[in-house]
């Protein structure tokens, strides 16, 4: 069997992976630090050292991956701002990887996993934590913790149409 990592994008994002081994979950490893503008506070950045470091033990495995297209919305600038930041971050440790990648749109991954007829964010992650605890009972806490089941579903998506 093939390696498939999901990455759902962002500082609040997730990667699942599913191998002949089984599966892992994680939430996406970051940092907070200081920003650079003049108003005083902080920032959460992908931490990138742990992000390869928990993907490289993957590389002997030449894992097809599939990464979440960022959201970018001129009217939510400080998030679209945090999700190019994160793009960004991410790409750089796939390309240390050497991990060839495919972009792919949520709408994608959630037409073929998630129920039909589901309107706003509140009910797609309500729905992708259900599916993804139903699917993956031994991530159900990390599920949870985490408020959906992304990572995993996009890697699952990769295993199913791949």
């Amino acid at each position: 069997m093939k390696t498939y990592v999901g990455i759902d994008n962002g500082c609040t994002g997730s990667i699942g992976i599913i191998n002949r081994n089984g599966t892992e979950y994680y939430k996406m490893p970051v940092k907070s630090e200081q920003n650079y503008t003049k108003a005083k506070g902080n920032i959460t950045r992908v931490d990138v050292p742990a992000l390869t470091d928990m993907l490289y033990v993957h590389k002997a495995d030449n894992p097809t991956v599939l990464l979440e297209r960022p959201m970018v919305n001129p009217s939510r600038f400080k998030a679209t701002t945090s999700a190019l930041r994160a793009l960004e971050a991410t790409l750089v440790c796939l390309e240390a990887l050497g991990f060839p990648l495919r972009y792919i749109d949520s709408k994608e991954w959630q037409k073929k996993l998630l129920p039909k007829g589901l309107k706003g964010s509140a009910e797609l992650k309500k729905a992708s934590v259900d599916i993804g605890c139903r699917l993956f009972r031994q991530h159900t806490e990390m599920i949870k913790k985490c408020k959906d089941a992304d990572g995993l579903l996009i890697a699952e998506y990769a295993r199913l149409t791949l």
